[in-house]
């Protein structure tokens, strides 16, 4: 068991560092505008997508349906990576990133509609359900207005694996109401 556990740690390690470790900013080097970083495109049910310092990888949460196109609801949402810097192969996150990272936990509601949380950051309540139209989005307060959430971007700048140094969250969505685009940054604490 031992031994296995090792080799587990020996080959895994090394990949989740590239993956998804921050490496610290050079001294005087600015770090990049999320509004320069590539937007997934033509993912059908593409709920929101995270992205975050150093490289432009992009975790995606799209609605999960089967080969059928039919709505999984006992695991509504599905999560993988696009690996911008490797030609934007898309790729399934790994048991860490899904459980410590880059997951999302999910608790169902009677109404049809789902409670889910960050693995990473549980403090933010994100609701998925159905709007007029009968489509799913995830909805989360931007500003204490109620808001479909598009994108998330983490401010990474240094730190290690197990704790990265977090300047800031950035939260942006469309206002329910006023159709307006909605930016907040979260400093975490």
């Amino acid at each position: 068991m031992k031994k296995s556990l090792f080799v587990f740690l020996f080959t895994a390690i090394p990949f989740l560092f590239s993956a998804v470790s921050p490496e610290s900013s050079a001294v005087n080097t600015p770090l990049p505008d999320p509004e320069t970083f590539p937007v997934p495109n033509g993912i059908p049910g593409l709920l929101f997508y995270i992205q975050r310092d150093p490289n432009t990888n992009t975790i995606c949460y799209e609605l999960n349906v089967d080969k059928n196109g039919n709505f999984e609801a006992e695991d509504p949402v599905h999560v993988f990576w696009i690996r911008y810097p490797e030609g934007g192969m898309r790729k399934e996150l790994n048991f860490i990133q899904r459980k410590f990272a880059y997951g999302i936990n999910v608790k169902a509601n009677s109404n049809g509609s789902y409670d889910l949380r960050s693995v990473a950051y549980s403090k933010l309540p994100l609701h998925l359900r159905k709007d007029a139209h009968n489509k799913y989005h995830v909805y989360t307060d931007i500003n204490k207005k109620e808001c479909v959430l598009s994108r998330v971007f983490i401010r990474i700048d240094g730190g290690s694996f197990w704790s990265p140094n977090v300047l800031f969250i950035e939260l942006k969505g469309t206002d329910v109401v006023s159709g307006k685009t909605m930016v907040q940054r979260i400093k975490p604490s």
